[in-house]
């Protein structure tokens, strides 16, 4: 659990501005949070189409805001 998010924010501030990743960077990166998910139990998640009515829902209000 993070305690202290300022200091993962400004983590992640320094880590993005240090350098551009390349794409074999960002698919490790990608990855081993996969991996922890898994491990942690909570990846795949158990029901592939929980949440995609309100995603859809969401996806409809944006695009009717958008003007398309």
């Amino acid at each position: 659990m993070i305690k202290n998010a300022d200091i993962l924010r400004d983590f992640e501030d320094r880590y993005i501005a240090a350098d551009n990743l390349s794409y074999e960077q960002a698919l490790n990166i990608v990855d081993s949070l996969w991996d922890e998910g898994v491990a942690l139990g909570v990846l795949p998640p158990k029901d592939l189409m929980e949440g995609v009515a309100v995603d859809v829902r969401i996806a409809r209000i944006l695009r009717s805001c958008s003007g398309s």
